[in-house]
C-alpha cells in the first residue's frame, strides 16, 4: 500500500456515488486509491468496496430509506406506495444478497493462550474456549 499527500490541483470534483453505481452497471470492481479530503493524503493499494456500496442503485436508496424510518415497514409502504409483501420481498432479496458479517468472531487459539497468560481467564475458561474452536 502506498501512501501520498496529493496537492489540490491534483483533485479532480468528486464523481457522485449514484454515477459510479450506474457506470459500474453491477459488475465487481476494486478501488485503488483514496483521498482523505481534509488532508489531502491518498492511498492507494486494492481494497473491495464494502457490501452496501455494491448494491444497484433503487436498492441503496431503498436501504437508506428504510434505515430513515427506522425500519418501519408501515412508512416504507407510505414512502414507496407499495404493499407490505413487496416491502417484505424486496428487503429478503437485498438481506440474501449480503454477507453476514459476525460481530463477535470467537478469539485464534494464539489469544486464548495469550489471555490465559496473562492472567485474565482460568484454565478451565480456556479449555472450554479452545473445545468451541473444534
Amino acid at each position: 500500500m502506498n501512501l501520498r499527500n496529493v496537492t489540490p490541483q491534483d483533485s479532480d470534483p468528486p464523481m457522485d456515488w449514484q454515477d459510479l453505481t450506474r457506470l459500474t452497471q453491477g459488475e465487481p470492481l476494486r478501488v485503488e486509491r483514496v483521498r482523505v479530503m481534509r488532508t489531502g493524503v491518498a492511498i492507494e493499494g486494492s481494497f473491495e468496496l464494502p457490501q452496501l456500496a455494491r448494491l444497484s442503485v433503487e436498492d441503496q436508496v431503498f436501504v437508506i430509506a428504510f434505515v430513515r424510518s427506522h425500519g418501519s415497514i408501515k412508512e416504507m409502504e407510505h414512502t414507496f406506495g407499495v404493499s407490505y409483501p413487496t416491502i417484505k420481498s424486496r428487503l429478503n432479496r437485498i438481506a440474501g444478497g449480503l454477507d453476514f458479517i459476525d460481530t463477535n468472531p470467537l478469539p485464534s487459539r494464539e489469544e486464548i493462550l495469550e489471555r490465559l497468560r496473562r492472567g485474565e481467564i482460568d484454565p478451565d475458561d480456556a479449555i472450554r474456549d479452545l473445545g468451541l474452536l473444534a
